[in-house]
């Protein structure tokens, strides 16, 4: 097992290039710190700043090597309860040949930083930043890192719904590739990048990438039932979640349950997005 060491403080917490996705670094801040944040958790949403994605509270995956991974939604009494998530970090060499312990669940992989090579059914997939996976419940699959720096890449995890016609295949890409859909009447300050078909009822998840630009809104408070989990990519904005107003910016992450109130506004100067789970398609069962 590789020994991650903390970081020096003027670099914790920060990506080491300009990159469009913010990945967390792990170190502790220095004792001189306060332990004022800006941790939420309620019945209705938890948030989850970046700062508190420290090495303590990391989590060693069984059947992987070389590997450490945040675990920033399970479900729990009270919480979203639909699906797991996790940032996972990858050292060179380190990996999975069987990833996955459960046969009935599916997958979502996003890589952030790095490079992933997935296997599947023998052929390879490499992912870099902004490339994702879906693999299907029962996929033999593999991951590992066969390049020189550190991978990170969020993993989500979903127990599959199956229904009778309709079965989903592997499916890999790159959200820079997919032209993005604007929300209508938006004049594009609100967009939404679609890696998996919303119409195809094969797929009970949606993982999406959310754009608004600088100034632009949700100008509503959704109440639904899909449950959400949303990791800021980029940017700051201010979120509505039921009730309250709360802060966020590039690396925090928010979990809200069902028929959470939400809304926001995105606070520039550049664009703010976020990666976007939800569950779908499905009957509700009683």
């Amino acid at each position: 097992m590789t020994i991650h060491l903390p970081v020096e403080e003027d670099t914790m917490m920060t990506t080491t290039t300009a990159s469009p996705y913010y990945t967390p670094a792990g170190g502790l801040p220095p004792q001189t710190d306060l332990l004022t944040d800006r941790a939420v958790v309620t019945e209705a949403y938890t948030v989850i700043p970046r700062g508190v994605l420290r090495d303590i509270v990391t989590s060693v995956f069984p059947e992987w090597t070389d590997t450490r991974a945040w675990v920033i939604n399970s479900p729990v009494p009270g919480g979203a309860q639909t699906f797991s998530q996790a940032i996972v970090e990858v050292a060179p060499g380190g990996g999975s040949q069987a990833p996955e312990p459960q046969p009935e669940v599916e997958g979502f992989l996003f890589v952030t930083a790095g490079s992933l090579t997935v296997t599947v059914a023998g052929e390879e997939h490499v992912l870099s930043e902004g490339g994702f996976g879906y693999l299907p419940a029962g996929t033999a699959w593999s991951a590992h890192n066969r390049g020189d720096a550190l991978t990170s890449f969020h993993w989500i995890r979903k127990r599959y719904q199956p229904i009778a016609g309709h079965t989903p295949a592997p499916k890999f890409g790159n959200e820079r590739d997919i032209e993005p859909s604007p929300m209508p009447g938006t004049d594009g300050a609100w967009s939404t990048t679609r890696m998996l078909d919303p119409q195809d009822l094969a797929y009970d998840m949606h993982v999406n990438v959310v754009t608004f630009k600088p100034g632009g809104s949700i100008p509503f408070a959704e109440t639904h039932v899909m449950e959400h989990g949303l990791y800021v990519l980029e940017g700051k904005a201010v979120y509505r979640l039921n009730g309250d107003w709360v802060e966020v910016q590039e690396g925090d992450y928010m979990s809200l349950r069902a028929f959470c109130p939400q809304a926001c506004y995105a606070g520039g100067p550049s664009n703010f997005r976020y990666l976007l789970y939800k569950d779908v398609n499905r009957q509700i069962t009683l």
